[in-house]
């Protein structure tokens, strides 16, 4: 029951968030404007500034644990490869195959993981936290860079273009060679393209400055921690309330069944798949907590506002959001039910 309480504690302000931007739309005090800057200002500046705060702060070096880390490292690799595998039977239309992709893996381990973790275990277990989120969060945002990037309107678009040149190579042997040129050069640009959206992504700019300033261990004077956490703060209810504002009922009806695929990935499937494995490899305590956390809790924000910005229409996202945010408070406690029962933890 004590988990449960905080599991509800941990979520339902967030979901309550999204309620609130919602009515704010209602009642005229978020147009979309707003919402389209709102969504712009956390992904290019509050975000990269939160995982960065989370990261800066952090001992890697002192907790270090190899094959935990490697552990979180391929787990989180195999499972944005087999749902992206996954994604072509369940959804048809590109760009919300993406979002479907990135909202099934990527978890709110910065923002939850941290805090469930010290909820159980305390000061202990300080060190399983920070180093889940090292062997997962990078891979979270540069895959979803290059998911978003490959399954947006503009991606799909250059195909549809290419696929129209070589439906009239029937016209003669230099149009097919044409063609094929063009479709060579149009992959070429997709990588550069998705290259420097990997390198200029801010948030990956954010984990990347972070890691380092922790792994070097520069002071952080006062009124900069100051600066960090008061703009950091504002990267959850802005994102939040930016998806509510922007929530449309008819749209989410039409990707219910795809979004509930989703969240029975993000909350059930990876965690039964993947949880007997990390036990068997010697795992437990406070480090199958952290493996649960990356494994099972809800899908963050960050998902719609990088769908958002990369040209996607964010629909599909927000509705796995809810409902993983909503179902992760009964789902989590029924993995730590399971696992105290099995004597796991």
């Amino acid at each position: 029951m004590e988990n449960l309480i905080f599991s509800l504690n941990a979520t339902a302000p967030i979901f309550a968030l999204m309620v609130l931007g919602y009515l704010f739309r209602k009642i005229g005090l978020i147009d979309e404007k707003a919402a389209s800057w709102m969504n712009k200002f956390v992904f290019k500046v509050a975000l990269p500034v939160l995982v960065f705060k989370d990261l800066a702060s952090q001992d890697f070096a002192g907790t270090w644990n190899g094959k935990f880390v490697l552990f979180c490292f391929v787990v989180t690799s195999v499972s944005i490869a087999v749902i992206a595998l996954f994604s072509k039977l369940i959804v048809k239309d590109l760009g919300k195959r993406g979002e479907f992709i990135q909202a099934s893996y990527r978890s709110s381990a910065a923002l939850l993981g941290i805090a469930f973790i010290h909820n159980i275990y305390g000061d202990a277990a300080s060190g399983m936290g920070p180093l889940m989120i090292l062997g997962s969060v990078p891979l979270y945002n540069i895959f979803a860079v290059i998911v978003l990037m490959l399954t947006a309107q503009t991606a799909g678009e250059t195909t549809d273009q290419t696929g129209q040149v070589a439906g009239g190579a029937s016209l003669g042997q230099a149009s097919t060679q044409a063609a094929g040129a063009a479709a060579a050069q149009d992959r070429r640009a997709l990588l550069v393209k998705t290259l420097r959206g990997i390198i200029t992504n801010p948030i990956i700019l954010g984990i990347a400055i972070g890691l380092v300033w922790s792994l070097i261990r520069i002071p952080q004077p006062k009124i900069f921690q100051t600066i960090v956490t008061n703009v950091s703060a504002l990267a959850t209810p802005l994102g939040l309330m930016s998806m509510g504002a922007t929530f449309e009922f008819k749209k989410a009806i039409g990707d219910l069944k795809p979004a509930l695929v989703a969240a029975f990935i993000k909350l059930f499937a990876l965690a039964a798949i993947f949880l007997p494995i990390a036990v068997a490899l010697g795992f437990a305590g406070e480090q199958i907590v952290a493996i649960l956390v990356m494994l099972g809790s809800a899908t963050t924000v960050s998902c719609y506002i990088m769908a958002k910005s990369m040209g996607h229409e964010g629909t599909l996202s927000s509705n796995v959001i809810m409902l993983t945010t909503f179902g992760c408070s009964f789902s989590l406690t029924l993995w730590l039910f399971v696992l105290r029962s099995l004597g796991v933890i």
